[in-house]
């Protein structure tokens, strides 16, 4: 695994982080109700389970990129493909759902940058997985 996959998937976690608080300040939980179900399976004050939920998944990012990837493990790259493939439904489906109701909806703007983030680093696993191959 190259270093800059490795920054890259970093990168993609602290951009979900920032998608974490847009979504936040936006009150998601309450304009959507996957997020409202989420987040009362953490908590009944539904505010506090999109906290809870939030923070335990970018702390999983983190402790994905600090030991898998940072360290190069064999399983590396099925949990960057399982972090790209959360970042596409993410970065496609914040638009969407926008266009369809033809209004901002919490989460659209850093979607796009997360998005943007896992589709870069999907064509880097993809380089770096034809390189190895050759």
């Amino acid at each position: 695994m190259n270093k800059k996959i490795q920054v890259s998937f970093l990168l993609l976690v602290l951009s979900q982080g920032l998608h974490s608080v847009e979504e936040y300040i936006g009150k998601l939980w309450e304009v959507f109700l996957p997020a409202r179900i989420v987040s009362g399976l953490f908590s009944k004050d539904l505010r506090t389970g999109f906290l809870m939920f939030n923070t335990a998944l970018f702390v999983f990012g983190i402790l994905c990129w600090f030991l898998p990837v940072r360290k190069n493990y064999p399983s590396a790259p099925a949990f960057i493909l399982f972090w790209i493939i959360i970042e596409l439904v993410n970065g496609i489906g914040h638009p969407l759902w926008c266009i369809s109701t033809g209004t901002y909806k919490p989460g659209l703007f850093s979607a796009i940058l997360l998005l943007l983030m896992s589709l870069y680093l999907c064509s880097l696993l993809l380089r770096s997985k034809h390189e190895y191959s050759e």
